[in-house]
Parts: C-alpha cells; sequence; structure tokens
C-alpha cells in the first residue's frame, strides 16, 4: 500500500493542497510521521529499543528474499539507491495497515504493530518497494490522480506475492480461471481505500480504467513472480539484462 500516497479526507467546499494532503495522511495512518515532511525513527536510531523484532525481520529480508534483492538492485540501476538506515522506518500504524511509502519523504514506513512474522515482512516490503520503484521511474501524481494511485496498487499487488496461491488458501480465496487477475484486482481496491476517503465505488472505476496496462506492467521483474523460485529467476534476468547494457 502506498501508505502516505493516498489522498486524506476531503472536503468538497475547499480542497487541502498536495503538500497539506501528505502531512494529513501521513499522520492520520502513521501517527509518528512528523508534520514537516520529518520521519519516525531510522533503522540504527531504533535498533536498541522495542522494536527490534521489526528491525531484525526487516534486515532478514533485505539480505535474503529474492522480490526484494531484485527491486534493491533496479532501484540502484534507475539512479534511487535504497539506504536502509535512511529509506526504512518501523512505526506503530492505526488500524489494521502494515506498512506504506511515504512520498513526502521518500521513505517505507513498517507498522511493527500489524507485522506478523518473517512472511508478513518480506510481502509488505516488496509491495512498498514496488511502489517505491514507481515513484523513482515515473511522475507519479499520488494526491491528484486517483488512477497514478491505482496503477502502482495493480502493480504492487501483482508483483509483490501478495496474490500466490499459498496466500490466497490461507484467506479462503479459492478459483480457477482468471483467479490471479481477481486477487490483484481486490487487492488495489482494498490498499486504495486504506488510504483514500473515495467510495468503493471510485476506487473500482479508477482500477477498471488502468487495469490492462498496469497489469501488463512487469518492470523490474519482466514477469509474474509468483513464488521465490520464480523472483530468483527474474533476479538472475534483471542481472544478465544488466550486464548486457553496460557492454554496449
Amino acid at each position: 500500500m502506498a501508505g502516505a500516497a493516498g489522498g486524506p479526507q476531503q472536503q468538497q467546499q475547499q480542497q487541502p493542497q498536495p503538500q497539506q494532503q501528505q502531512q494529513r495522511v501521513a499522520c492520520q495512518v502513521f501517527p509518528e510521521r512528523r508534520a514537516q515532511g520529518g520521519s519516525g525513527q531510522g533503522l540504527l536510531s531504533s535498533v536498541f529499543s522495542n522494536d527490534q523484532g521489526c528491525q531484525r525481520l526487516l534486515l532478514k529480508t533485505l539480505q535474503t528474499n529474492p522480490y526484494v534483492k531484485l527491486l534493491l538492485d533496479a532501484m540502484k540501476h534507475s539512479g534511487c539507491a535504497v539506504n536502509k538506515e535512511r529509506h526504512f522506518s518501523c512505526e506503530d500504524c492505526n488500524g489494521n495497515v502494515s506498512g506504506g511509502f511515504d512520498a513526502s519523504t521518500s521513505q517505507i514506513v513498517l507498522c511493527q504493530n500489524n507485522i506478523r512474522n518473517q512472511a508478513h515482512m518480506n510481502r509488505v516490503v516488496t509491495h512498498e518497494l514496488v511502489h517505491a520503484f514507481d515513484h523513482c521511474r515515473a511522475h507519479v501524481n499520488w494526491f491528484t490522480d486517483v488512477r497514478h494511485l491505482a496503477c502502482s496498487e495493480v502493480r504492487a499487488a501483482n508483483l509483490s506475492g501478495d496474490c500466490s496461491l499459498v496466500n490466497e488458501i490461507f484467506r479462503l480465496h479459492f478459483g480457477l480461471k482468471r483467479h490471479h487477475q481477481t486477487c490483484v484486482r481486490d487487492r488495489a481496491i482494498l490498499s486504495i481505500l486504506a488510504v483514500r476517503n473515495i467510495s468503493k465505488e471510485v476506487a473500482q472505476k479508477a482500477v477498471d480504467e488502468v487495469f490492462e496496462s498496469c497489469f501488463n506492467d512487469q518492470e523490474p521483474f519482466g514477469r509474474i513472480p509468483h513464488n521465490k523460485t520464480y523472483a530468483r529467476y527474474a533476479h538472475r534476468d534483471f542481472q544478465n539484462r544488466d550486464r548486457y547494457y553496460s557492454n554496449i
């Protein structure tokens, strides 16, 4: 979920400016976000505090998860290298939110009070890194065009492994024909509604308008990584592609 890439409660008479929207939604979803573009605790500053569990899970994800390793390489290749001390923050969050990408600070927020285990951390970090990758490679109007948010949410649901068969079985969701597409669509809509005060119909319309093109945009994986094996193959292919272009 693009946590700070969603919209706050809007007023009919006077629309808040994008910067005001960023600050307000950051405080609503992530209460430790500071109003003036600041962040919560960074990785090293909080390593000896009560969020050691979150930090430990994060470090293992960064070091071992093939989805994340590919995205980190892709971010670096795109000129947006990720620094774990600067770009990740473990914080307490409101509601059931697991994490978010704070576009105002280019920082991924990890909800230490809601992330349950290593597998959950892997999915959250992968999902938010897709948003960070989109933020790096394109001019994303997170606050002014809900279709931009919808596109990134479709891509994140499609590429993060969130709609893997195992995860869907745990959710007691079963289906055969185009089940992956259905899952991606549903997860994208839920993510939009978690950060935007809009109706479900508006969220559905935005997802429908961008679904085909954004579902087929599989960068930087080049395929839908249905499991870790697919993600490892995608990472290998990305590294080979990178080496090929560097020799041209």
